[in-house]
């Protein structure tokens, strides 16, 4: 199948699940388009791969690559979204918090959740080397801002809170990725053949790399937009500075997540106040909201969908209940550890750690991470455990949310 019409195809389910969420369940887009497209899956598993529906589906989610698709493609569209409807002036009061949490505390999370499974693995499955449990811990570690921030709209919460969360997680994912990158190359190679030099530049150029090509694709956005008073073309050319900078990113060996990040708040906040008319800041945040809207459809219809690919046994069940408990008390613990580790002179309102744990969700990025990796590398289990914490996590984190904020704010 072509991939025009394959795109057609998942955009069409895309909208008749939305109505149905719409007309009738009423829940958060995200959550709902999630829960209908498991629905479906489950419909189609019950009637058998045999059926011809059943057949037709899951030989198009084989033929879609849902890591390519949303590490190197939907991703960047995503993160500039988010990021340029992020106030910087809101975020740069909490840097510092927002800078450790996404750095030390990714860190911290990594190894204690790949500890924790290292450990009990062995009772529930089979013992798993470190290194892989290192993995799992890389890419389940970093709050999904495509989640997060979808669902944080309509939460309630706190100004406060909701910059520490948002910008988290608009930056703990490009460090996240470059983490499970690292990690990746030293489990491919063998920890022998890689030496803490080569992993230390390795860091340095994604993370700085990605950082100087934002600025570069939003500075030189921003000059182009303050030059014309089209709105048309400078719709245009932000969406260039998103397909370019996808593009460039992996030639260069950059952090594409960073870079996108960087440029988005760029554009949103500088770009809007000094180098857009007003007309034109009302098209450009409409249109990319519009963008994040469909592709958040599209996203999160494909991971309920991924249901009917993913290899499933019991042992992965039971791992994955107890990653769900590991996940969330090492999200806490990695939020309390560097908050107090560094003194950091900044008051945090009552609850904040409990809140931020809780809403700290994880979404497609996290199995595209794992559907990443090679059959040798426990792909199978890690997969299907990743699958079962990324349900959890929208679903339930997700639609409990608002209670858990109510109460604790």
């Amino acid at each position: 199948m072509d991939t025009l019409r394959l795109i057609s195809i998942i955009i069409t389910l895309s909208a008749v699940l939305a109505y149905i969420n719409i007309r009738f369940l009423k829940l958060p887009s995200t959550i709902g388009l999630m829960v209908l497209s498991l629905l479906l899956s489950l419909l189609l598993l019950l009637a058998g791969a045999t059926s011809p529906i059943g057949g037709f589906v899951k030989n198009l989610m084989v033929q879609i690559d849902f890591s390519d698709f949303l590490l190197d493609f939907m991703l960047g569209f995503l993160l500039f979204a988010g990021a340029l409807h992020t106030d910087v002036n809101r975020l740069r009061k909490a840097k510092w918090p927002i800078f450790t949490y996404a750095t030390a505390g990714i860190l911290i999370s990594t190894f204690l959740v790949a500890g924790a499974i290292y450990l009990l693995i062995p009772f529930l499955y089979q013992p798993v080397d470190f290194i892989y449990c290192l993995l799992f811990g890389a890419l389940i570690s970093p709050t999904d801002p495509i989640a997060v921030l979808s669902i944080l709209k309509k939460a309630g919460i706190s100004e406060s809170i909701e910059t520490k969360i948002t910008g988290e997680s608009l930056f703990n994912d490009g460090v996240g990725v470059v983490v499970f990158l690292t990690l990746f190359n030293i489990a491919s190679k063998g920890i022998s053949e890689v030496s803490t030099s080569e992993i230390m530049v390795l860091l340095a150029k994604e993370i700085l790399g990605g950082i100087v090509l934002g600025l570069f694709l939003g500075y030189t956005g921003f000059i182009m937009l303050k030059k014309i008073n089209h709105y048309q073309t400078e719709v245009l050319i932000t969406l260039a500075m998103v397909m370019g900078g996808i593009t460039l990113a992996p030639m260069l060996h950059f952090s594409g997540p960073l870079a996108m990040v960087v440029a988005g708040l760029f554009i949103g906040n500088k770009g809007a106040l000094e180098a857009m008319s007003e007309e034109t800041s009302d098209y450009i945040h409409k249109f990319w909201e519009m963008v994040d809207e469909v592709f958040n459809a599209v996203l999160f219809v494909l991971i309920g969908l991924e249901l009917l690919v993913i290899p499933f046994e019991m042992s992965y069940l039971y791992v994955g209940v107890v990653a769900i408990i590991v996940v969330i008390v090492s999200r806490f613990i990695s939020l309390i550890t560097p908050s107090y580790l560094f003194r950091l002179k900044y008051k945090f309102p009552k609850k904040t750690f409990l809140i931020m744990t809780w809403g700290g969700l994880r979404g497609g990025i996290s199995i595209a991470l794992a559907l990443s990796l090679t059959v040798g590398m426990e792909r199978d289990m890690i997969v299907s455990v990743t699958y079962i914490v990324v349900l959890f996590s929208i679903i339930v984190q997700g639609l409990s949310l608002e209670k858990v904020v109510r109460v604790l704010q």
